[in-house]
């Protein structure tokens, strides 16, 4: 991959979707490429960077010579959303006070940023992961011609519910109910943070298979858990609040009508957040113009909701998505 150019944009004023407004909101962002070439915006899952595109199984099978998205040919931009990494959240000193966002708000502001911040008028792709996938349903509803093609992964159109909310709602009150929340006034991070988190994400992330054969007895779970438990805690209890709340009224399915670029949707069948055998996917598919659905078979292989961060498993369907929608356009 070519080396990345790291930046920051500032909004002078951003208003929220219920009124409240923030001076001079920062988001931090990462390039790769020339920007004269076609640009691809990646949106990230939540609480993670955008940095995850450089990782080695995700963008070193994307964006390197030759690859579907070959950095080369292409001019890729990654933004850190809202509330997350290096761009405004609350952990910058506001704390509780800082305006409670939402996936709409990330996706204006991500707007904002491509097209005030680093002049981009037309992306020839927007691919996302997890939150990054949903907010790809609504960046393809809000301004349906400004893209050529979509790709929303681990992630569903249909309003955030059933175990999905759940999870996250159980999350968030697990910190809330500490005393040591202190209603987000702590002097150290609140010692449920990290049990929380590692709960989370042992039960909705991981996949079935893939923890059998990993911890395949029950000496080998508890290793697992105790790495868990014991991996440094980097997050802060308030950011981290506001991003699974941020979730909370999502709802892509109204406005699927309006989607006029082709859609490829990856999803893994073992994705414990996205369960397919509900068919609420399938069914939400068929109000949209052009979709097709890639389900990646669940193996020992494949992690469960996180087997879209690993690019192998769909590398060379997403190559042919591709063509298809560079000879369509």
């Amino acid at each position: 991959m070519p080396p990345a150019t790291e930046g920051d944009w500032v909004a002078p004023q951003f208003t929220f979707h219920n009124g409240e407004q923030l001076a001079n909101l920062k988001l931090h962002y990462i390039t790769l490429g020339n920007p004269k070439h076609p640009a691809i915006l990646y949106l990230h899952g939540t609480y993670r960077p955008a940095s995850d595109l450089l990782s080695k199984d995700f963008g070193g099978e994307l964006f390197g010579p030759g690859q579907p998205l070959d950095a080369s040919k292409y001019y890729i931009i990654a933004t850190d959303g809202i509330g997350v990494g290096q761009s405004s959240k609350p952990s910058d000193g506001l704390r509780a006070r800082f305006p409670q966002y939402n996936y709409d708000d990330m996706v204006q502001a991500q707007y904002r940023l491509v097209t005030e911040g680093l002049g981009v008028k037309h992306l020839r792709l927007i691919i996302g992961n997890s939150m990054g996938g949903m907010q790809t349903w609504l960046w393809g509803q809000k301004w349906p011609q400004m893209m050529d093609a979509l790709v929303p992964m681990a992630s569903q159109p249909t309003e955030m519910a059933s175990r999905n909310w759940m999870m996250r709602r159980l999350l968030v009150e697990s910190i809330k109910q500490d005393p040591a929340w202190d209603n987000g006034n702590y002097r150290v991070q609140p010692p449920s943070l990290r049990l929380a988190n590692a709960l989370f994400a042992t039960a909705t992330s991981g996949g079935t298979l893939a923890y059998q054969a990993l911890a395949p007895t029950r000496a080998q779970a508890d290793q697992l858990v105790d790495e868990r438990l014991e991996a440094p805690q980097t997050a802060d209890a308030n950011d981290f609040i506001y991003q699974w709340q941020s979730s909370a009224d999502y709802n892509a399915a109204p406005g699927l009508s309006k989607i006029q670029a082709p859609v490829l949707v990856i999803n893994a069948a073992d994705d414990e957040r996205n369960p397919p055998e509900t068919g609420t996917l399938q069914a939400a598919l068929k109000q949209v113009k052009d979709a097709r659905l890639l389900l990646i078979p669940a193996s020992a292989e494949t992690r469960g909701h996180g087997t879209t961060g690993m690019a192998r498993f769909y590398a060379r369907e997403l190559g042919q998505f591709m063509a298809d929608t560079e000879r369509a356009h």
